[in-house]
């Protein structure tokens, strides 16, 4: 009776996690987990994906802007690519790393080329870590790499598993509100995130150790051409995966909540990255919710930064329809 007990609450616990991804807007998928690194050998392949797991928890103690030798100071703050990327980029819509590395080369939409993985890890090193490309033979893109392609073990190319990004809530039918957000954040985030955003460090200033918490804005923080700065990739990882702890079956925000909030991280100041404009040759890729223009729609920065988003989804359309595609007059 008691194995019959524990199979059916394994079973239903199975179907709940398939239920919520699908309601997600996850793919439908096999059951995957991915890889432990602790169980591969200690040669040298298992001792650079051992790195690259470290590059990724522990990016400010490798790579980060403390670093002695200023020749390895490669990213320009004191996070960790494990920040946004959780529990190592293994977390189930913690814009997790596995599932990924046979997706390159791929078309980015933001280039409007076909991009390498190497090229795709250092845009997040110029974005959310605001600082300088990784040579494609270095020590540490190398162990990177060696990491995502470990996470990808028997993962087919052009397989997709489920949990990927950050999932899909409803949208709201109004612009998201920083003040409505300002309370929640209040009542929530401060606990983590510090009375200013600036988020609690491990260690004194200037030691190289890194955050317990991030910051969410300020000169520290990921800059403004970075994925987390866009409201629908950073509502959904909210929702997803905050206050710390949560997961995407057990959510502590309700969607409209998780909108407002984020939006109060997105409305706050942090480093700019030249030359965004350029960003995007087809503004008809160029994701809604990039605060940042050109557009090729005529709605305002705001709307694109805030939403509501349905009234400018629709006008695509149209556009799409009557033109294929708008080019970007800063790219040449």
């Amino acid at each position: 009776m008691r194995k019959a007990l524990i199979g059916g609450a394994l079973f239903a616990l199975l179907f709940a996690a398939y239920v919520c991804a699908e309601e997600l807007g996850a793919p439908s998928a096999k059951f995957w987990s991915a890889p432990s690194v602790d169980a591969l050998p200690y040669d040298a392949h298992g001792k650079l994906v051992r790195r690259g797991r470290d590059l990724i928890t522990a990016t400010y103690s490798h790579i980060g802007p403390d670093m002695p030798d200023r020749a390895q100071r490669f990213a320009g703050n004191n996070l960790a690519c494990g920040n946004c990327h959780l529990d190592a980029g293994v977390k189930k819509f913690g814009l997790p790393l596995f599932g990924l590395a046979e997706d390159f080369p791929a078309y980015s939409p933001r280039a409007g080329a076909e991009i390498t993985l190497p090229e795709r890890i250092n845009s997040c090193m110029t974005r959310s870590m605001n600082g300088r490309p990784l040579p494609v033979s270095s020590p540490q893109m190398r162990a990177i790499v060696a990491y995502i392609q470990f996470l990808s073990t028997g993962v087919r190319k052009g397989e997709k598993l489920s949990g990927l990004g950050a999932g899909t809530m409803p949208e709201l039918d109004r612009a998201a509100d920083p003040a409505r957000g300002r309370d929640i954040y209040q009542a929530r985030c401060i606990g983590c995130h510090n009375v200013d955003g600036a988020g609690v460090q491990n260690s004194l200033p200037g030691l190289g150790a890194g955050y317990a918490f991030p910051p969410l804005w300020g000169s520290d923080s990921f800059n403004d051409g970075a994925g987390m700065a866009r409201l629908i990739t950073a509502a959904n990882f909210v929702h997803s995966n905050m206050p710390d702890g949560v997961d995407y079956l057990h959510p502590r925000l309700s969607p409209e909540e998780a909108w407002d909030v984020a939006a109060l991280m997105i409305s706050k100041p942090r480093p700019h990255r030249a030359g965004l404009d350029k960003d995007f040759p087809n503004l008809l890729q160029k994701p809604i919710d990039a605060a940042y223009g050109p557009y090729a729609d005529g709605f305002s920065e705001a709307q694109h930064k805030y939403g509501p988003y349905g009234p400018i989804r629709e006008k695509l359309k149209e556009i799409e329809k009557q033109r294929g595609e708008v080019r970007n007059p800063n790219v040449r």
